[in-house]
């Protein structure tokens, strides 16, 4: 479903994001649409990766050990060839 909406744009904003829309191959609606949703989902990721980090988790470390003793076990596995495809 679509809502029409009413919407006031400084004419530097509506300019840029006219000029985007035709670079994309797209509507300015259907642009406007998606740049929102991309703002809207920033928001939300920027808000859980703020969670995260208050809730003391480093993810960014567990990953990289993850990445670290996958690497081991090739090693181990393969003798340090390349895995097969």
């Amino acid at each position: 479903m679509t809502a029409k909406v009413t919407l006031s744009f400084s004419d530097e904003t509506i300019a840029d994001a006219r000029r985007f829309a035709k670079r994309e191959g797209l509507s300015l609606s259907a642009w406007m649409d998606q740049a929102a949703r991309e703002k809207a989902l920033r928001e939300v990721f920027a808000a859980h990766a703020a969670a995260v980090s208050q809730a003391g988790l480093d993810l960014e470390s567990a990953s990289l050990a993850d990445a670290q003793e996958v690497g081991m076990v090739d090693d181990v596995l393969f003798g340090g060839r390349p895995r097969a495809a």
